[in-house]
């Protein structure tokens, strides 16, 4: 592609990722929870937003009051006892390194794994794109509408992490049966 000063410019080339991370889930998960695609650290810690600057597991801890797990183990348990299940929008895709805004040739992860296992009552996607893309590639095949929720990405440095957990109460809700 050319620029407008007429030097070849491209756009990031990105490698093929195939997710590496089973979801988190049981016969009690009330909430399903999904990002878009494993970060490089957290691919590299083998768990859900293993970057330690990614606020997630802050807010998660925050909405039920308890301390912010600091093992993979202490993650899993919290989700499984407050009837949360975690995985993401997409089984592979092409990426440049935890660039969201660069993924290209999406394949789905098959959702009904965890929605005909489990008593599944809300799905919330974490950012904009995991939104858009269950919207486009998951939702019209299992007819379960999401809730967007906010980035607790870094990059989404516009929101505080009050600002997150008050975002995210409804989850909090919906996994209490509230």
């Amino acid at each position: 592609m050319a620029s407008r000063a007429g030097k070849e410019t491209s756009a990031p080339a990105g490698q093929r990722v195939v997710h590496p991370l089973e979801p988190i889930f049981d016969r009690k998960s009330r909430v399903l929870v999904l990002g878009t695609m494993p970060s490089p650290k957290s691919r590299e810690v083998r768990f859900y937003y293993g970057n330690p600057q990614n606020r997630f597991w802050r807010v998660m801890a925050a909405l039920w009051g308890e301390p912010v797990p600091a093992s993979n183990d202490d993650r899993r348990d919290l989700c499984l006892r407050h009837h949360v299940a975690l995985w993401d929008v997409l089984a592979s895709c092409t990426i440049a390194g935890a660039s969201d805004a660069s993924i290209r040739d999406p394949v789905p992860n098959d959702v009904g794994r965890i929605l005909s296992a489990a008593p599944i009552v809300r799905v919330f996607c974490t950012g904009g794109t995991a939104t858009r893309l269950y919207q486009r590639l998951i939702e019209p095949a299992c007819g379960v509408p999401c809730t967007g929720l906010p980035s607790t990405s870094p990059a989404n440095a516009r929101m505080r992490l009050d600002d997150l957990v008050v975002a995210y109460e409804p989850l909090r809700r919906a996994a209490d049966g509230e």
